[in-house]
């Protein structure tokens, strides 16, 4: 190890020493400018799953076979419970007429 001591003196040196001269004590800071224009700012993020509008189900001539399956059980559900309730309806003597508003009016 040649010249050791030398060696350690400066890097302790470089360590602890003054700066490279690009800030000097007792100088005046510069005072900072501002740019005349707002920084760019970054695009705001946008998924790539939801670049266009949701798809109308009208405007497609896809229907799905479970949807129209659940939708014709549910008014055949409503048409027994219709039937249903014109049966008790005329079992009991109920005229369905007299209840409806403005049935008399029309029938009169």
């Amino acid at each position: 190890m040649h010249d050791l001591i030398h060696r350690i003196a400066h890097w302790l040196g470089l360590l602890f020493g003054p700066g490279t001269g690009t800030h000097r004590a007792g100088s005046a800071p510069r005072p900072r400018t501002l740019p005349s224009t707002a920084p760019a700012r970054l695009p705001l993020h946008h998924s790539p799953y939801c670049r266009h509008l949701p798809l109308d189900g009208a405007d497609s001539r896809l229907v799905r076979p479970y949807l129209a399956a659940h939708e014709r059980e549910r008014e055949q559900d409503r048409r027994g419970h219709r039937r249903l309730a014109l049966v008790l309806a005329a079992d009991f003597g109920i005229d369905l007429d007299q209840h409806v508003v403005g049935a008399r009016k029309a029938a009169a």
